[in-house]
């Protein structure tokens, strides 16, 4: 085996505060942060950046406030933009309100479905395909069901009340007709001489079910969803390329090594753990370095009562009582030979 040299600049003095030099690289560049949008890949969803998806990205939220897919194809698909297009339609969760107008008649004890031929040949779905959706809606259901070109007429029974009538108006304007749960939206973009589908939602185990697609190469930004799906160091690799991403976008400069030392520290229990009170900062075993984070009173009575010894081995607990740090020189003790 041939031992690479390691560059000089790589290596660590020994008792570094490696943790302190991370933070604040870290920090200072997300105090310079804006609040603005910006729309990502042509999507018409504004994507949170800047601050409030870093304090999404550390605070380990279990839903992003704007999850997004990106999903590669098979090289069947990846190359022709009208079979890219299929598989996006396959993906994209279709509701019959999207396609039709529903209109209910409570007078007449009916609901009149009005197919859009120009929607339904848009998402690639055929008014066959419709009629046998509303049919296995209603098979257990007292009510007929007719329909003549791209019109379905549902005519209630004397015994349906019309509250019921109603609530299944409701539940029908909202009937699945097809694609995958949670993806709003599926956009198909050319890249690198390949389609790419960029979706508003994210569902990475059923999309990866779906005919088409790269099953290696997709990519979502919700972290906790990738943990769960593909495990922790999987959303570890994640957490690293979104913080990266949202320093990058607002121009500031931060080594990929301070982050991937926040993000060994977020995955460090196998699970991804938040930056805070309930999290890393609220889990030390200092008593005065959690009191110094939040709810010092707190920590200082719960102290008191159980008896719990401080060991003073970080950082904020020595700089409180003003002790040298036992870190850098301040772990070096030296003895003198008299």
């Amino acid at each position: 085996m041939v031992k690479k040299k390691i560059k000089d600049e790589w290596k660590i003095t020994p008792y570094e505060p490696i943790g302190v030099v991370a933070a604040q690289s870290i920090g200072e560049p997300g105090t310079q942060m804006t609040m603005r949008a910006f729309h990502y890949a042509g999507m018409a969803e504004q994507v949170p950046t800047g601050l409030p998806r870093l304090i999404e990205l550390v605070d380990a939220r279990k839903t992003p406030k704007q999850p997004i897919m990106e999903i590669h194809l098979n090289k069947k698909f990846a190359k022709s933009e009208k079979k890219a297009m299929e598989v996006a339609h396959r993906i994209e969760y279709l509701l019959l309100d999207q396609v039709a107008k529903v209109k209910e008649d409570l007078g007449e004890k009916t609901i009149v479905i009005t197919i859009n031929n120009d929607e339904i040949k848009y998402h690639g779905i055929s008014v066959d395909n419709i009629r046998s959706k509303v049919r296995s809606f209603f098979k257990e259901k007292d009510v007929r069901v007719t329909s003549k070109d791209n019109k379905i007429k549902i005519v209630f029974g004397n015994k349906n009340k019309l509250i019921d009538i109603r609530k299944v108006y409701i539940k029908l304007s909202k009937l699945h007709l097809s694609g995958v749960k949670g993806i709003e939206k599926a956009m198909v973009i050319q890249q690198n001489d390949e389609y790419i589908i960029f979706t508003s939602g994210s569902n990475i185990s059923d999309v990866r079910e779906v005919e088409g697609v790269d099953t290696a190469r997709v990519f979502s930004n919700d972290v906790k969803e990738v943990e769960k799906t593909l495990g922790i160091e999987a959303a570890r690799t994640v957490q690293v390329q979104q913080v990266k991403y949202v320093m990058d976008s607002q121009g500031l400069y931060v080594d990929v090594r301070h982050i991937m030392l926040l993000a060994d520290a977020m995955c460090f229990d196998g699970e991804i753990t938040s930056i805070g009170r309930h999290g890393l900062a609220g889990g030390k075993p200092s008593v005065f370095a959690r009191a110094a984070f939040e709810e010092t009173v707190r920590h200082i009575t719960e102290a008191a009562v159980t008896g719990t010894v401080d060991r003073l081995q970080g950082v904020t607990e020595n700089i409180l009582i003003g002790q040298t740090v036992p870190l850098g020189t301040g772990r070096v003790k030296l003895k003198v030979k008299l």
